[in-house]
């Protein structure tokens, strides 16, 4: 993959991009968060690491200019941070994934091939999904219910794409959690019914049935809806 690797700590990232290149990744290095979203926008990384306080622009701000841009590259978060509130903050912004400092490199590695897994298109695979009035259409990565447009999250964004390639079938908090968050092993089960409801709201205008439906015990479920 072509990887994108935003760290002001020269010597990390040394370490960070000869790891990745070991394992045959083509990394482009910068050390300035300004920097850092000019190289991000030219929309040509399959993945972007970032740390999140970087010299002018941080992190989460460089995730937000990049959602805004309708990119579709993966975003990493590298942050000494790691309280719940802190996460929070890293997904909202639009990271894909958050990794807490010090970490191994074998996380690291493991969380970029899942975040590469997840946002590389296989030749098989369609560039829409559809059920019922949903689509999603994965090469230009927009939303939409009926002729209304879908303003989701990137997280939102996974939850809706794994519901809607599992619909129909009753999906446990645990399945959930292990495709939208994938390596994020400290996230609570708790974090699917949150964002669930944010889902719920984006999805469900005045007059219009719910199409996720809650398998008691279990999780969640997709079923086809119509305006």
């Amino acid at each position: 993959m072509k990887i994108l690797l935003i760290e002001d700590d020269q010597r990390l990232a040394r370490l960070i991009a000869r790891v990745l290149r070991d394992e045959h990744h083509q990394v482009d290095v910068v050390h300035d968060g300004d920097t850092g979203l000019e190289h991000a926008l030219r929309g040509i990384y399959e993945v972007a690491i970032i740390d999140w306080m970087l010299p002018g622009r941080d992190g989460p701000s460089i995730c937000r200019a990049v959602r805004a841009a309708r990119l579709p590259t993966a975003l990493l978060l590298l942050t000494a941070r790691g309280q719940i509130e802190d996460k929070m903050v890293g997904f909202d912004s639009g990271a894909d994934d958050y990794l807490v400092k010090p970490f191994a490199f074998e996380e690291l590695l493991a969380r970029v091939r899942a975040l590469g897994r997840r946002f590389t298109l296989q030749p098989d695979d369609r560039d829409e999904l559809r059920v019922g009035d949903l689509v999603l259409d994965l090469r230009h990565h927009t939303a939409r219910r009926g002729a209304r447009p879908l303003d989701l999250t990137p997280t939102e964004w996974n939850l809706l794409e794994y519901l809607m390639r599992n619909a129909g079938q009753a999906l446990s908090r645990q399945q959930i959690l292990d495709y939208v968050w994938s390596y994020e092993h400290d996230v609570q089960p708790q974090m699917v019914d949150v964002y669930i409801a944010y889902l719920r709201r984006k999805l469900n205008a005045p007059g219009e049935r719910d199409p996720i439906v809650t398998v008691r015990g279990v999780g969640y479920r997709l079923e086809e809806s119509r305006v």
